[in-house]
């Protein structure tokens, strides 16, 4: 299992929930974004799923878990910061609870 960076793990030690973006791999979509804590993360390097730290649940989920819209994790790399990961999946069906293959299909500004 690859190790997790020191910036990523100083954060998660403290509980810090941590923004993840998911990312089409192929067309470079952005899918979603959720949070990850240490859990999560290491669930996610493990499976090869991505998993995220529900806030409302507060519980681990598997994307796809109940929906079947799985997300097959293929990279991770994370932000300057070390405040965000980027997840470069292969998403099967949507990526939003509405159904909307993104859950940016709402503009502000086009």
């Amino acid at each position: 299992m690859p190790k997790i960076p020191e910036e990523i793990a100083n954060r998660l030690a403290t509980g810090e929930l941590i923004a993840a973006i998911a990312q089409d791999v192929v067309s470079k979509e952005v899918l979603m974004m959720a949070w990850m804590n240490s859990q999560a993360l290491e669930t996610t390097l493990k499976s090869k799923r991505a998993t995220y730290w529900s806030r409302s649940r507060n519980s681990l989920w598997i994307k796809g878990e109940t929906s079947g819209h799985f997300q097959e994790v293929k990279r991770i790399s994370y932000d300057c910061d070390g405040d965000a990961i980027l997840l470069e999946v292969i998403q099967t069906g949507a990526a939003c609870h509405t159904g909307e293959r993104t859950c940016f299909h709402s503009e502000i500004v086009g």
